[in-house]
């Protein structure tokens, strides 16, 4: 496989490939397998899916399931007299049934009028309630989308006493069955009409997320709520729509999803900035009042780390590349997706001590073949979220950042570019524009730097700056034949800027020991990975992006710490 760019700066990419035995097999398992199933399983019936509409799953309560065997809602199922009842010893597991969500009634193009005059039940958390002389409205949400259900309350139906003693409340979570009606407002195009309500748990006057905005910063506090609002419940809705589209890309491109341990003995980037994992110091509640001098010590007054569970010193993973590397020169092609750690001390809006990275390794792949990679997975990701979060979408285009679908509409559309590392140095230095941190070979790019050639100079475009000092790139990375440079590569792109980083590994033995000489790391700890040198090396290359950033990239939310549900950071680690 093999994707040539021109040298020459500012170039469009091409297209990322599969171009694998794999490909050769078959397209899709679902077209024609190549692989027979066995004919005990071929023959098995199949059984469907229950309905959407569903009212509930049965083993729910007791006391809903006999209110939803009265009603119209409720499937009709066979007598079973053989079966003993539910329950009971000897009683069958009953059947999962899809509960019927919100998203199902409203998400269709006709926004549920093709539903009107069916009766349904609906499960969720009121929202608002609004009560009139004769009437009360009751926004219900279930987290299934934005919009919320309006239900239309009357003294009429059953179970109305406890919206009139106000039992039903704000926050509260409820169960309603009523008629699909068109509704009279121009909010929304239908309604329920209800004929029976049913508090499942009251909320507590005490509730905090009233109809009233509140700030981002007090719903840091309240994390454990926070889903319940719009903002939040958008983002986690994105946020499972971007880590679906990551395992469909990867999966459907060929690759073996690897899990990488979260417990190592290995720095990844070389920078130290790692948690310690030791039973040195007492467990629980009993490690805030020992004493210091129960951690074991050698004679030299050194930490006794042959005494600690590992034997030895461990800490949380960085990164997962080192353990991916090891699989994709068996496997070919991997993809670790799972929570890395840095005990970076870092109270800023970019950064997390807990953070999830997505890190493909490709073998027989060299960086041009990582940059089409890199570039084709993004534009797959963005696009799943653009065709199957649109309410969210619009929701974020409104209150968060205008003109966000045009943006990302764009990477979709558009060519990523490329240029060196060198190239970009000129750039910013010619653009005599004031940096904060200036400019200069061998710099690190900021943020500021890496935002101004993706904004200004590139207008909203993505690009891919490649070929970095080595001095300022990790151990890893393979050493081009100029001596100075490494096969690296960084993904900018609006608003964010450094996205996605990369390189072709070094798969040259002695060029790999040298380097960790010269960085004067412990060859030992990684004589594992030098072996992946010693048997069989192919040249290989990968890349890691960091998914909270790819979430704020795709919903336009300023800060890292709202679009994981239970941010961690220095002096934070509440829920």
């Amino acid at each position: 496989m093999a994707f040539p760019l021109s040298p020459s700066a500012s170039l469009r990419l091409k297209p990322f490939s599969t171009l694998r035995i794999l490909s050769l097999c078959s397209s899709s398992f679902s077209k024609s397998r190549p692989f027979p199933l066995p004919a005990a399983v071929a023959a098995a019936p199949r059984r469907p899916f229950p309905p959407s509409a569903a009212p509930l799953r049965a083993c729910f309560c007791t006391a809903i399931a006999a209110a939803l065997r009265s009603g119209e809602a409720v499937e009709a199922r066979k007598p079973e007299p053989a079966d003993p009842p539910r329950g009971e010893f000897g009683g069958r597991v009953g059947e999962f049934r899809k509960r019927l969500r919100i998203s199902e009634i409203k998400g269709g193009a006709d926004e549920g009028l093709g539903l009107v005059g069916r009766t349904l039940t609906v499960m969720g958390w009121v929202r608002t309630l609004r009560a009139q002389s004769s009437v009360t409205f009751i926004e219900v949400n279930d987290g299934s989308c934005l919009s919320n259900m309006q239900c239309v309350v009357d003294s009429d139906a059953e179970g109305y006493d406890q919206v009139e003693s106000s039992l039903v409340s704000t926050g509260a979570s409820i169960w309603i069955q009523g008629i699909l009606v068109a509704s009279q407002g121009s909010k929304q195009k239908v309604e329920l009409k209800v004929k029976k309500i049913m508090l499942l748990g009251k909320s507590d006057p005490s509730y905090p997320i009233q109809k009233k905005r509140v700030s981002r910063e007090f719903l840091r506090t309240k994390a454990h709520l926070r889903p319940r609002t719009n903002t939040f419940g958008a983002v986690a809705r994105v946020r499972n729509a971007l880590a679906y589209a990551t395992h469909k890309f990867f999966q459907e491109n060929g690759f073996v999803w690897v899990s990488s341990p979260i417990i190592t003995a290995s720095d990844c980037e070389g920078a130290g900035e790692q948690f310690c994992v030791t039973t040195l110091i007492p467990s629980s509640g009993e490690a805030t009042a020992s004493p210091i001098d129960v951690i074991p010590k050698t004679e030299n007054g050194l930490i006794d780390w042959s005494q600690d569970f590992f034997g030895k010193p461990a800490f949380l993973t960085v990164s997962g590349q080192l353990n991916a590397e090891t699989y994709a020169t068996a496997l070919s092609d991997v993809y670790t997706f799972g929570p890395t750690f840095r005990a970076e001390n870092s109270n800023t809006a970019r950064h997390l001590a807990e953070f999830w990275m997505i890190e493909p390794e490709l073998a027989f792949a060299d960086l041009d073949d990582d940059m089409a990679c890199a570039t084709a997975y993004l534009q797959y990701v963005v696009r799943h979220v653009l065709e199957n979060c649109q309410e969210d979408m619009e929701f974020f285009n409104t209150w968060i950042e205008k003109g966000i679908i045009d943006r990302l509409t764009d990477v979709v559309n558009k060519d990523f570019v490329q240029l060196t590392y060198t190239d970009a140095i000129e750039l910013l230095v010619k653009s005599k524009k004031k940096f904060e941190f200036p400019v200069k070979w061998g710099c690190d790019l900021q943020s500021e730097h890496e935002r101004y050639i993706t904004e200004q100079v590139f207008h909203g475009c993505p690009v891919i700056i490649r070929d970095y000092p080595k001095d300022i790139k990790a151990f890893y990375m393979r050493q081009n034949d100029d001596g100075r440079t490494v096969a690296a590569m960084d993904m900018l792109v609006p608003r964010i800027g450094e996205l996605v980083g990369g390189s072709q590994r070094e798969e040259r033995l002695e060029y790999l020991e040298a380097r960790l000489d010269d960085l004067k790391l412990n060859k030992e700890s990684y004589w594992w990975y030098l072996d992946l040198r010693r048997y069989g090396s192919v040249p290989h290359a990968g890349f890691g992006l960091g998914f909270e950033r790819l979430v704020q990239f795709a919903t336009g939310i300023e800060n890292i710490r709202d679009v994981i549900p239970f941010p961690r950071t220095p002096g934070s680690s509440e829920f």
